[in-house]
């Protein structure tokens, strides 16, 4: 699905044409499919309203009006049949039901990064509160909405929230001023907490590894420490220097060439395919030889939310590696191999990463940078694809279908699909 103004648009994945065109009251700023892909939610919150679609039933619509009390957010829960709204200045969160039209509220919900979490199964919900100049944990049951924990957290400013996959732990996290993870059980009790430093700025992502065995977590002074799960102390940390030294590490290097075009071929004026292709430039990768210096860049100390440290980290499917980028040295991909805790492949790029994902079914990472290839990255090599569009096509995020054989590139105006061929077993 995507959106053009006001206008939503269901397309098939595998051929591209147009299902489903809708027509919303206003710009759409926000969409999301339902968990079973039967429903497609629309958030305007300049208006304050949510419309829903249906696509087994083109004639049904909803729509939700929050009123005067304004819309800042909207998401589904799990079961795909309930719509969360959270109001302007957070003074609520509306549950709505699509099957029996009734309402729910719950307050004081905390303005933060990541103030709602979901078990993977679509239990339970964690809400972080803020009342009285303090953090609190609500945790609900999702089929009928009755809270069933609610605890306060020691944080100073409670940060963000996040499920371990298996639904047992939670983590909870302070702001960047107070480096804290704090680690909590489904009913409320206090696991464990973990601190690295004092007196700096403290933690900047985290991620879970999809077995919950490991918990990283991203920090300002351009480390991941990796926590276990038994202990919950940490098992070793990863550095991000500027210079690459070991000789078991592999530096794939992006190399820029002009391609050859024949004498004999050129036209005035050229063809068209021939002028896009005069000017364009392939790329490939290079293994450099170590050691290895990459581009570091000093950030600057008095402004806010400077680029340093580890801003994306992301564990692979099947638990074997983690990549990590660090905001310092903004060019190159980090890929730890979590079996032996070392440091496996960087890779350098040419410009500054804008974006990466796994694919959910391999140990595949696609990279992108803001230009118009896509990268990818697997145990067996590097591969870089330019993508065939006229004009300037410049890759800001991507996301991967979940069978893996396609995936989503997205510029600020288009989009592509890029789609894989499956090797056959």
């Amino acid at each position: 699905a995507s959106c053009v103004q006001y206008r939503l648009v269901v397309r098939d994945v595998n051929t591209l044409q147009i299902l489903q065109l809708y027509t919303c009251l206003d710009q759409i700023q926000y969409i999301e499919w339902s968990s079973d892909s039967l429903f497609i939610l629309c958030a305007m919150y300049k208006r304050g309203i949510v419309q829903v679609w249906s696509l087994e039933q083109p004639d049904w619509h909803c729509k939700i009006d929050e009123g005067s009390a304004g819309l800042v957010a909207s998401c589904w829960s799990p079961d795909g049949r309930h719509i969360l709204n959270t109001t302007e200045f957070h003074l609520r969160i509306t549950v709505w039901s699509l099957c029996t039209k009734s309402v729910s509220y719950i307050k004081y919900p905390k303005a933060c990064q990541q103030g709602i979490a979901f078990t993977k199964d679509g239990r339970y919900m964690a809400v972080a509160e803020r009342r009285d100049c303090k953090d609190f944990i609500s945790i609900f049951v999702c089929s009928d909405w009755q809270l069933l924990r609610h605890f306060d957290t020691e944080t100073q400013d409670l940060f963000g929230i996040e499920w371990a996959p298996n639904g047992c732990v939670l983590a909870v996290w302070d702001t960047c001023l107070e480096y804290k993870v704090l680690l909590y059980s489904l009913d409320g009790r206090l696991l464990s907490t973990y601190r690295a430093y004092e007196w700096s700025l403290g933690i900047k992502s985290i991620a879970w590894s999809p077995s919950s065995q490991f918990l990283a977590i991203g920090s300002y002074d351009e480390k991941v420490r990796i926590l276990n799960h038994v202990t919950w102390k940490k098992i070793t940390e990863f550095e991000h220097p500027a210079t690459i030294a070991n000789t078991k590490t592999i530096v794939y290097k992006e190399v820029e060439k002009s391609p050859s075009v024949e004498t004999e071929r050129l036209s005035f004026p050229p063809t068209r395919a021939l002028a896009s292709s005069l000017f364009s430039t392939e790329s490939k990768y290079d293994i450099s030889q170590v050691p290895v210096s990459l581009q570091y860049i000093k950030p600057v100390a008095d402004r806010a939310n400077p680029k340093m440290g580890i801003g994306m980290l992301a564990f692979s499917p099947d638990n074997c590696f983690l990549a990590t980028k660090n905001d310092n040295i903004p060019n190159a991909v980090w890929i730890w191999d979590i079996q032996k805790l070392k440091l496996f492949v960087v890779l350098e790029q040419l410009c500054a990463i804008q974006s990466f994902q796994w694919d959910p079914r391999q140990p595949r990472l696609a990279v992108c940078t803001g230009n118009s290839k896509v990268y990818l990255w697997s145990p067996a090599g590097c591969v870089s694809v330019q993508v065939p569009m006229e004009g300037d096509f410049q890759i800001v995020s991507l996301s991967w279908h979940s069978s893996g054989d396609s995936m989503a590139l997205l510029s600020k105006d288009n989009f592509c699909v890029c789609y894989l061929e499956r090797e056959e077993v």
